[in-house]
């Protein structure tokens, strides 16, 4: 029973702010997603990764631990699904990057913060990280064909992830009255981005729910089977092995539907598998964190 107690405490918040944002656009009202997007990934997301990344304590042999899991278990997640998608002859730019890539940022990092706390969530900001910018790059490439290392560059979340992990190696520090701006900036971005979910998830039409369903079962048991398998591989402690576990099995993310509208893939279908992904999550995600608790 404390177990059963414990998970809804860590889910619920993250499932109630995705509903708040359900909820307002489903009364009317008004919510810009693309002006409250661009404010989070801009600038309270970035300054949050950068605290956190900066205050963080965590031991150098446990971070590179991480990062080399989450490498490992990135690269066989894509050489899987890319097998897959030609197996089913599906249409490559349209589900291969949906696949791979989940929603590490608006649902994992939250997740990571309530279940393991501070330290959780300078793992998570590891994870998630590394799958931006390999979704920035090779994930852009599979729906758009052409590589996007300027659009890497100019990602203010990467320069504030190598300006935190700078920091955080060379022991510095901001000084007292910037850190309380900055902490202040980020601390919107958890909520804003789990509103933003929500608001999201209420706007797409879906397409093809049979396939999006049997897809999104599929990535969610093949991204928990490879990221439990590399995380004992590896050796991870217990808070780090179960953020690698919980941010790779995270469902499709928001932005890969706006990636396929953005460069011409089927959008509807990319919808469908957010959907899908995103409605499953609700009872996988606690299931989850039992095991990984």
């Amino acid at each position: 029973m404390n177990l059963t107690v414990t998970v809804l405490q860590i889910v619920a918040p993250v499932f109630l702010l995705a509903s708040i944002g359900f909820v307002w656009v489903k009364i009317g009202l008004e919510y810009r997603i693309q002006f409250v997007t661009q404010l989070a990934m801009t600038l309270s997301l970035p300054c949050l990764i950068f605290v956190s990344l900066m205050q963080t304590r965590i031991a150098p042999e446990a971070l590179t631990a991480l990062s080399l899991a989450s490498v490992m278990a990135y690269a066989l997640i894509s050489l899987a699904f890319l097998a897959l998608v030609n197996l089913l002859r599906l249409e490559g730019r349209t589900y291969t990057a949906p696949l791979i890539f989940g929603n590490t940022g608006n649902l994992g990092l939250p997740l990571a913060l309530f279940a393991f706390g501070d330290e959780g969530l300078s793992y998570a900001i590891i994870v998630f990280a590394i799958m931006a910018l390999w979704s920035y790059t090779y994930g852009i490439w599979l729906v758009a064909g052409s590589g996007s290392l300027g659009r890497v560059l100019r990602e203010p979340l990467v320069w504030a992830t190598i300006l935190g992990a700078l920091f955080m190696w060379q022991g510095w520090e901001t000084p007292g009255f910037v850190t309380n701006t900055l902490e202040l900036i980020g601390q919107m971005a958890i909520p804003m981005m789990l509103i933003t979910l929500g608001v999201a998830v209420a706007r797409l039409s879906a397409k093809g729910m049979l396939r999006a369903i049997g897809l999104s079962f599929v990535k969610l048991s093949l991204c928990v089977a490879v990221a439990w398998g590399v995380g004992s591989v590896f050796e991870l402690d217990r808070v780090a092995f179960g953020v690698l576990v919980l941010q790779v099995a995270t469902p499709v993310a928001v932005t890969s539907y706006l990636i396929a509208e953005k460069y011409g893939a089927d959008a509807p279908s990319v919808a469908g598998l957010v959907v899908a992904s995103t409605l499953m999550s609700v009872a996988a995600l606690p299931l989850i964190l039992a095991f990984v608790l």
